[in-house]
């Protein structure tokens, strides 16, 4: 696997190294000890995998406390427009985004270590979306960001965005708590 990019201190886009012929294709989409020597020292306690239609955005949703969850993501088949936004209190690139496409042909994945609300948002008409999580689900400890807040400036690369109920009604990025601190850890 090769780290295609660091950015906002913690966030790694990875390219797994993949074999491909006349078959198909075949890689390694985890390998504990190839992404921790990358720097991702976490036990995954969780996949989930989610199958979407295009327009639909999924976000901003994070986790806070025992419950903060770091998440590697990758796109199984289609095409996501996946997006990251800085919520550590302090940090340098706070209330910053990063955004990058994942598809099921380019094979990239994203690690989103905590402190960061996730979201994406599906390019192609179809969308299966894998995510490993290092901490379990828990809708008490659950907080979402509105997707379309004017403070983020997010360009989701859609037109006509389909959004649960769920997250239309999310918090502003500026009413949000500092759950997160800023640390160069």
């Amino acid at each position: 696997m090769t780290i295609l990019e660091r950015k906002y201190n913690g966030l790694l886009l990875i390219e797994p190294r993949v074999f491909s012929d006349d078959r198909g294709f075949f890689f390694e989409s985890y390998h504990n000890d190839k992404y921790k020597a990358a720097g991702i020292e976490f036990a995954f306690l969780q996949d989930n995998l989610s199958f979407s239609k295009k327009d639909t955005i999924r976000g901003l949703h994070y986790q806070i406390g025992d419950f903060a969850q770091g998440k590697l993501c990758q796109v199984l088949q289609g095409e996501v427009l996946d997006v990251a936004v800085d919520i550590r209190a302090g940090s340098p690139t706070y209330g910053k985004h990063y955004a990058v496409r994942l598809s099921g042909d380019n094979h990239y994945q994203l690690w989103i270590p905590a402190g960061f609300a996730h979201g994406f948002s599906v390019l192609s008409e179809t969308v299966l979306f894998s995510y490993k999580c290092t901490q379990l689900y828990s809708k008490a400890h659950e907080r979402s960001i509105l997707y379309n807040d004017p403070d983020l400036g997010i360009d989701w690369q859609v037109n006509d965005p389909i959004v649960s109920e769920k997250d239309l009604e999310a918090a502003a990025f500026g009413s949000i708590a500092a759950d997160f601190q800023y640390s160069l850890k």
